[in-house]
């Protein structure tokens, strides 16, 4: 017997082809686009995330050429809150958050999956580039488009109730299925960077929001070495737009070490200095197998993976890395693999 399931449509090809492969399966499915934006007339034509008119409008035609029901959901209040502030607040705070990570975690998989279990739905599935393998998340088979990082906050009880269709196959295979089915978002742009800042431009949407503030940039000797009007403009491993008056004796570029919201100050310093082996993080989230032997870590959503050893310390974890890590950031997830399989995640408070 088939499942009933419904199919979270972005408007992009992903969500298309995901729900098209699951109708075709033989289950019953119904699409549904999220209304993330209160205000989705203002976002321009060809932005750069997946909250415009034009997005929803696509989706509904997806929906019609693979002859499913389509909704709209208005979740722009929640988005705002348990995504946009939660961002906001993050960066007030000296850390730097992934949105894609936390939208995945508190409103397709919890606020969405939540009404959809209530509808008398089995299963959420999207477009996203990743495995369910008996129920345990794994890395796609296009590592270029794998997703499973930003997946990897979910919790076993949501996993068990997700479907992600697109895992065993290549972008470019999805993007010819999707011209064989008729779908006229075969060719359609990825979206990319935050779809709620359409310009792309993350300084100027947090100063709006926190206004600004002069503090100084300083040197690992705590020189000042310039000025900023806002440490929430920037982020650890930055190193453009730092606007540095006193250039580095060895003229080398200089780096974001740290952020210091309280006293609104930025340290920098070489590349070098970056580097970290030891990283400090909250309470895990555990949803794949109980391994704890060649173990692998992911830091940012396409970053590398590096070798590490864990332990549980303090109801959070310690990765040592088996090589040093740059840009590693409080904020971002690390996600654990063994293998290409998930076995969990936790947020980096501090490295060292």
């Amino acid at each position: 017997m088939g499942l009933r399931v419904l199919a979270a449509m972005s408007g992009g090809v992903d969500s298309a082809v995901a729900a098209a492969r699951i109708a075709e399966a033989g289950h019953d499915v119904t699409g549904v686009h999220l209304a993330l934006s209160a205000n989705p007339q203002s976002h321009r034509t060809g932005a750069r995330g997946c909250c415009t008119v034009e997005d929803s409008r696509d989706a509904r035609r997806a929906a019609d050429v693979i002859g499913i029901p389509f909704y709209i959901w208005d979740m722009a209040e929640r988005f705002q809150r348990d995504v946009v502030e939660d961002f906001v607040a993050e960066y007030a705070a000296g850390r730097t958050p992934n949105p894609c990570l936390r939208c995945n975690e508190k409103i397709k998989f919890a606020a969405v999956l939540d009404r959809a279990l209530a509808l008398g739905f089995d299963a959420v599935a999207t477009g996203h580039h990743a495995r369910l393998v008996d129920g345990v998340l794994s890395r796609s088979v296009d590592m270029g488009k794998d997703q499973s990082y930003v997946l990897g906050v979910l919790t076993r009880e949501q996993l068990g109730h997700a479907l992600f269709p697109l895992g065993d196959s290549t972008k470019a295979q999805v993007r010819e299925e999707a011209a064989r089915r008729g779908l006229t978002v075969a060719d359609k742009p990825d979206s990319h960077d935050i779809c709620f800042i359409a310009d792309g431009d993350t300084r100027g949407f947090l100063a709006k929001r926190l206004g600004s503030a002069e503090g100084p940039i300083v040197d690992q000797a705590g020189e000042v070495v310039g000025s900023h009007r806002g440490a929430h403009g920037f982020t650890v491993g930055q190193r453009k737009g730092l606007h540095i008056d006193r250039p580095a004796a060895d003229g080398r570029p200089r780096y974001v070490l740290s952020i210091e919201p309280v006293s609104n100050t930025v340290t920098v310093g070489p590349r070098a200095a970056l580097e970290v082996t030891s990283i400090v993080c909250g309470p895990p989230v555990w949803n794949g197998p109980s391994v704890f032997d060649d173990l692998t870590v992911q830091l940012r959503a396409h970053g590398e993976v590096y070798g590490c050893r864990v332990e549980e310390s303090d109801g959070g974890l310690r990765i040592e890395l088996d090589r040093p890590a740059t840009g590693v950031a409080p904020g971002q997830a690390a996600v654990l693999y063994t293998g290409s399989t998930v076995i969990g995640s936790a947020t980096i408070t501090h490295a060292a």
